[in-house]
């Protein structure tokens, strides 16, 4: 029956771990395919549109009237502010006014460009608010009723728009799918009254805090109601500039439609739900393609990239200002919340890097500078200021002025990469073409408003410089291959701009037009030098973010004799031997007084087993090995550590994943006596008679033996690479440092062998480290050469023999196992197929070991699936050929 259970037990964590699987993949695939979707279904829509008059109708609005819109825009983003308000009344939050406002934006801001169902608005009121001391529990009580109270307002305009107050006609006649998505819209305030009055609500979306009263639940959906108006209103008003007689009520109700769509498709900010909704409601009132996108651009640039834009510079500000340094490890739990958009678009908390907010914000209000730079040199300027620059600069000088921006434009998308990440040359270089793409951007067309942004985000880069200390950081093959797309994106966009040619009008092309837009430059210029361009930047991104940057190269033959004298007066561990082999680099904290042994493995730093030194500056080493780490952008993770130095490793931040449990035979309490033992006594015995030899070679070691090692060595393998990083190889001159068991037939020839490697301990204990043997070999072997090898350890006076690690062994067998372990239990269990986990563990257990866990230690900013699938291809990674 027991057995049954497990069985059930382990089909039910199966079934746990793959919904969980497809829950994450559905948060990704769900909204791309939406848009897909929203796209196909109106692809006809947006070919329609004259996107180059819709351009040049944005270009020439008067600057009065859109500095109207944007300050409407404005107050109606800053009434979302309301909800924070209520909450640091209600929950009596020690946050001053202009705190509350500001955290208020920059959460509200940056959840409606980049959030999902306010979950980056959550992990950014989160952090914010942890600055400020509140307890996590205060904290996810006000985000639960943030999450529950703002759509009531959208509630309310859709009863307004069933009861007929608000026309949706427009919309519904289209697609009347969405009447059914207004009523579940509708229905969603009485259900949210019902439940905020039961005791489920209470207990587990309000954490048992104070139950909201009338008046506060009443003073939220007030608050909600004039969010959702108000932004209503400015779409009308954004409207009624470029669609003259655009109705209120007529405006309202589309809006109130496209919002819900926007919703449903579960997409960054209801991109593609919102727009296509919107444009189908307006068209059927009989406005122009054209100038119903251009109501949607400046809806999206006034409502949301402005106000979002306005957000990182509070959020960079509020950093830069701010230098006290916060625990990161408060902020456990907001990445397993964030959807797979905010990842892609490199939200800090990716690898949990909520402290890194103000270089992100900075680093997205670079990219967007390259933006602006690039519409700007795209779109004509206005007549005016053309002919009053005329009359200022020669025309030369503002033809090349017009290219640089192109360039800087270009260049400032690549480095935001170098500056969301801290890097030093990053920042100097971009302070510098800041303040050339200003001058340009006025030089070309006199356009001062994109000069003073520039300014204004040079002024707050200069502020945070004290940030800037990295000197390089990770770039992949992926990173070249994703900005190489972005820039290439770019510069397309550009080109399509400034060549006045639609995309969709490029299959249509006459036959030769193809090669005429190649071979006659003059005509696209800008294409043409964009693919120069291109090229330059990814030379310059490599040269300038990339300098110095931490490899592994290994421990030269100094620095090997250096570990050497140092091991003469502190005490090694069970992985010390394989440092000698000369793959991991060294680094010495406390002035020399401890060894960390490291290799780089994308963007980790990984140290293996524990550092080696005296206890009392262990603490003080890790600490100065992250700072070290930092200065490259990595991240330190510790491989194989011992349960001595946990708290240590806790004290500074890490989490732990158990990786296994190694054997520890204890010498002294050894025997081949008993029934427990009779197997290996039977095969130690038969060995013996049958005329098997043991000797323990001692270095150096003749040509001829190492011969023959590598003889049974590469039959051993198959044709295998070897691993490396924490497992020996076969190399001569690792080998030669060691002494080496060997096993020795009747014909005097050897048929295994075993390298021994010493602890450093003062003899106390050794370790096997590289055991080879044919395969057409006695059963047995290795049972009697471990048998002679911890007599012979006795012998020597060792108290105790490693036989290695039982990879996965007794991991997450207790129901409050981590999910990671659980799952690396199943493997453990079922996973004999590919690796013979328990098996490992069932033939180590025949030598009675003691066994001892073993760790790998990782911050919380670190993704625990991709270090263990990254620690995998570190071990698999081909080893050096030799050591100096």
């Amino acid at each position: 029956m027991n057995s049954f259970r497990n069985v059930l037990r382990r089909v039910k964590i199966v079934k746990f771990f793959s919904a969980l699987y497809r829950f994450k993949l559905l948060q990704f695939i769900i909204p791309a395919a939406v848009i897909a979707f929203i796209y196909w279904e109106g692809r006809n829509e947006f070919r329609r549109i004259d996107w180059v008059g819709t351009l040049h109708t944005l270009h020439h609005m008067k600057p009065i009237t859109v500095l109207l819109l944007f300050v409407f825009s404005l107050l109606s983003v800053a009434s979302i502010s309301l909800y924070d308000f209520i909450l640091r009344h209600h929950f009596k939050l020690p946050i001053s006014f202009w705190d509350t406002f500001r955290y208020s934006w920059i959460a509200n801001t940056s959840n409606s460009v980049i959030g999902f169902s306010g979950i980056a608005g959550a992990a950014l009121r989160t952090f914010l608010y942890r600055k400020r001391k509140i307890s996590m529990q205060t904290i996810t009580a006000s985000i639960a009723f943030l999450s529950t109270i703002t759509i009531t307002g959208l509630s309310v305009l859709s009863w307004a728009a069933i009861l007929g107050i608000l026309p949706i006609q427009a919309v519904i006649k289209t697609h009347s799918w969405t009447l059914y998505a207004v009523w579940a819209t509708a229905l969603y305030l009485p259900g949210y009254v019902f439940l905020q009055r039961t005791s489920f609500y209470t207990k587990w979306l309000h954490r048992n805090q104070t139950r909201m009263n009338t008046a506060t639940i009443a003073s939220s959906i007030g608050a909600s109601l004039l969010e959702w108006a108000l932004a209503g209103i400015s779409f009308w008003l954004i409207g009624s500039c470029l669609l003259p007689g655009l109705p209120l009520t007529q405006a309202l109700g589309i809006y109130t439609v496209s919002a819900i769509t926007g919703l449903l498709s579960m997409a960054p900010g209801g991109i593609g739900g919102f727009d296509l909704t919107a444009l189908l409601g307006l068209q059927q009132l009989g406005y122009p393609a054209d100038k119903t996108a251009a109501v949607l651009v400046l809806f999206r640039l006034l409502y949301y990239i402005f106000p979002w834009i306005i957000g990182l510079v509070l959020a960079v500000y509020d950093f830069a200002m701010d230098r006290d340094k916060e625990n990161e490890r408060s902020y456990e739990g907001i990445e397993s919340a964030l959807t797979k958009w905010q990842k892609i678009w490199h939200f800090p908390n990716q690898f949990g890097l909520v402290s890194e907010l103000g270089a992100w914000s900075l680093g997205k209000l670079i990219f967007a500078c390259g933006f602006v730079l690039l519409f700007s040199a795209a779109t004509p300027g206005l007549l005016n200021r053309l002919q009053f620059t005329e009359e200022l600069l020669s025309a030369p000088l503002m033809k090349l002025s017009h290219q640089l921006s192109v360039i800087i434009g270009l260049m400032l998308i690549v480095l935001s990469w170098g500056i969301s990440r801290r890097v030093k040359r990053a920042y100097k270089l971009t302070l510098v073409l800041l303040c050339a793409g200003a001058l340009f951007t006025f030089a070309k067309a006199f356009d001062f408003e994109e000069a003073i942004f520039l300014l204004i985000v040079a002024l707050l880069l200069w502020i945070s410089r004290n940030r800037f200390f990295r000197i390089a950081a990770p770039f992949s093959k992926e990173n070249a291959a994703l900005w190489g797309l972005v820039t290439l994106l770019a510069a397309y966009i550009y080109d399509v701009i400034a060549s006045d040619i639609h995309p969709a009008l490029l299959k249509h092309l006459p036959q030769n037009a193809l090669g005429s837009w190649i071979l006659n430059p003059s005509q696209h210029a800008a294409a043409a030098i964009a693919g120069l361009i291109i090229a330059w930047l990814m030379i310059s991104l490599i040269l300038i973010l990339r300098p110095n940057r931490l490899s592994n190269k290994g421990a030269s033959e100094s620095e090997r004799n250096k570990l050497r004298s140092f091991l003469e007066y502190e005490r090694g561990n069970l992985l010390t031997h394989m440092l000698f082999a000369g793959d991991k680099s060294f680094f010495w904290a406390s002035n020399d007084q401890v060894l960390i042994p490291y290799a780089i493995i994308r963007s980790k730093f990984v140290v293996l087993g524990d550092p080696i030194g005296k206890e009392s500056l262990i603490s003080e080493a890790i600490q100065e090995c992250q700072r070290y780490a930092d200065l490259y952008n990595l991240s330190v993770v510790f491989y194989q550590v011992s349960p001595h130095y946990l708290p240590i490793y806790h004290e500074n931040g890490y989490r732990f994943f158990k990786l296994g449990e190694e054997a520890l035979v204890p010498i002294e309490g050894f025997t081949l006596s008993g029934k427990q033992n009779g197997n290996l006594r039977s095969v130690h015995n038969r060995f013996i008679r049958e005329g098997f030899r043991f000797e323990v070679l001692q270095p150096p070691h003749e040509s001829h033996i190492i011969e023959k090692l590598r003889e049974i060595s590469l039959k051993w393998l198959k044709g295998k690479k070897e691993k490396g990083f924490s497992l020996g190889w076969f190399e001569e001159s690792y080998l030669q440092l060691s002494a080496i068991a060997i096993l020795v037939n009747p014909e005097e020839e050897i048929i295994a062998f075993a390298s021994l490697a010493p602890s450093y301990d003062n003899g106390k204990t050794l370790s096997v480290d590289l055991m080879r043997h044919y395969h057409d070999t006695p059963n047995g072997t290795m049972d009697h050469l471990f048998v002679c090898l911890l007599k012979w350890a006795k012998e020597q006076g060792y108290l105790s023999f490693s036989l290695g690690m039982a990879p996965l062994s007794s991991v997450g067998q207790a129901q409050a196992a981590i999910r990671e372990e659980k799952l690396a239990h199943i493997v453990f269990k079922h996973g004999g197929y590919w690796y013979g986990f328990e098996g490992l563990r069932k033939y180590k257990e025949k030598f009675s070991p003691v066994w001892e866990p073993r760790y790998l230690a990782y911050s919380s900013s670190v993704s625990l699936p991709i270090l263990l699938l990254e620690l995998v291809r570190l071990i698999a990674r081909r080893p050096k050929k030799g050591i100096d």
